[in-house]
């Protein structure tokens, strides 16, 4: 994919990291699909204790992209609330209640991803875990 496209996708997917970090997600994690996969170039997969968090969380994300233009395709799940899916093209947001997270396990169906660097402000967890 174009260099130019990766590296805002880097940026837009570290801002939604963010934004989620301030609405105290757990488990904050990124990965870089771009190499095993042609959906997008990142996953970023999150996780609150509660539906009502999880839809905290993704209305924070997409407040937050959008105050810099980053509007999404689509969104879905957010009726639920237990898995919240927001498709931005270039990166896709998965939020999840922990029990949700737990069962699908979208990280060990991509483990071959790599995982981006992503410091959490909080003491929930990192992409370095």
């Amino acid at each position: 994919m174009n260099l130019e496209l990766n590296q805002d996708s880097q940026k837009f997917v570290t801002d939604a990291a963010s934004a989620a970090n301030e609405k105290n997600a757990l488990d904050i994690q990124i990965l870089d699909i771009d190499k095993i996969s042609n959906i997008a170039h990142y996953f970023l997969i999150c996780s609150g204790t509660s539906v009502r968090q999880t839809k905290g969380i993704a209305e924070e994300i997409i407040k937050k992209l959008k105050s810099v233009g980053e509007v999404p395709f689509k969104s879905a799940g957010g009726d639920k609330g237990d898995w919240i899916v927001i498709d931005y093209g270039h990166f896709v947001v998965h939020v999840f209640t922990e029990e949700t997270r737990d069962y699908y396990q979208l990280e060990r169906l991509w483990k071959d991803a790599p995982k981006l660097e992503f410091e959490s402000h909080t003491n929930h967890s990192s992409a370095a875990d």
